[in-house]
């Protein structure tokens, strides 16, 4: 991206502060490209918008709209940083053919993991009183820009079709496969957990770098990422958080006897998810919350082992076995999930005084 590129895209808003900037790309993300505006005391992110990936913009837009109208953004104790409006009133800018947004700079840090048991607790906290707060949201107005995100049992019976459709696999992949049909008990709770939930605004995405941290580490600046609002279960946003914050390595990770659920991790999320919800949690909705991480974890290594057996189609890989690797990785932190149950209830019990 060049400089004249940029003038031009921002000359597509309405205030006057880009008479003179200077701009850097910043961030590894994967998905959509990001440049740091500077125009002297003020600071922007500029945001290149995939829709490759994100494949209906206008139905992130509706949400990100009605969250923000119906909404009152002062009453959280963090910023809630949304796409400022073009000269045409809209949040999406259409350039050249490419899809740009705008957002104010959040002064803070991001982290990839924790380094500090608090830094869980903040984190984790920070999203249930994202998902209190939002309880005023209207979610049957809320669309899905992501259809079928964290639907537990469409996953599985799409394994079941792609593994139907394969001849012999090899000894590797028949034992992951047959981990993975083997969760038939956990698809049969999801689904009555699915005919009592109600519905709620939540996040989907919940990783701790989806929050940006004071410099010190010490408070929650702003919860970002927001193009995956929509209507949703606690146990989704709650059981993310489990899966990529109490894991004892990355989904990435290939070191086997290490991938472990931490349990201290595990039991400060919950503490921070549930100060924030303590006040709006029905009953089913904090049960819900032991199967969380299991049912979050599940899903994720059904799509990677069903992108593995259909040759890598959806997620990037670096080498042919990585999506192999994925579902590997979060083979063992469900079975580690499945082996502490009984303890993970104690704390739960706990915790909600339940």
């Amino acid at each position: 991206m060049i400089k004249e590129h940029i003038a031009g895209i921002l000359a597509n808003y309405t205030f006057d502060s880009f008479g003179n900037f200077e701009f850097q790309a910043i961030g590894a993300g994967l998905i959509h490209g990001t440049y740091l505006i500077e125009a002297g005391d003020l600071k922007f992110i500029l945001q290149e918008f995939n829709n490759g990936v994100f494949q209906y913009p206008d139905r992130i837009s509706h949400n990100q709209r009605l969250v923000k109208s119906q909404g009152d953004g002062n009453l959280l104790p963090f910023q809630l940083p949304l796409p400022i409006l073009n000269s045409d009133k809209k949040l999406i800018t259409n350039w050249n053919g490419k899809l740009f947004r705008l957002f104010e700079f959040v002064s803070g840090q991001t982290i990839q993991e924790i380094s500090e048991l608090d830094q869980a607790y903040l984190a984790a906290k920070a999203y249930g009183v994202f998902a209190e707060w939002g309880k005023v949201v209207d979610t049957s107005q809320l669309q899905e820009c992501i259809p079928n995100f964290h639907r537990l049992d469409l996953r599985f019976a799409k394994l079941e079709e792609v593994a139907a459709g394969k001849g012999a696999l090899s000894k590797e992949d028949q034992v992951v496969l047959d981990f993975y049909l083997g969760q038939k008990e956990l698809i049969e709770a999801y689904q009555k957990f699915q005919a009592i939930l109600p519905a709620r605004l939540t996040h989907n995405d919940t990783k701790i770098n989806n929050l940006i941290f004071s410099h010190d580490l010490q408070k929650v600046e702003a919860l970002v990422d927001l193009d995956t609002l929509m209507s949703g279960y606690l146990m989704y946003d709650f059981g993310d958080l489990v899966r990529t914050v109490a894991c004892s390595e990355s989904e990435t990770s290939q070191n086997w006897g290490a991938i472990k659920l931490e349990i201290p991790v595990f039991e400060q999320l919950l503490k921070g998810y549930w100060e924030g919800i303590r006040s709006l949690a029905t009953e089913e909705e904090t049960k819900s919350l032991l199967l969380a991480g299991e049912v979050m974890t599940c899903i994720m290594g059904l799509r990677f082992f069903a992108d593995h057996l259909q040759g890598n189609v959806y997620y990037k890989v670096q080498y042919p076995e990585q999506n192999f690797h994925r579902a590997k990785n979060q083979m063992l932190l469900l079975q580690s999930l499945q082996a502490n149950k009984s303890e993970l209830k104690e704390i739960w019990k706990s915790v909600t005084q339940s």
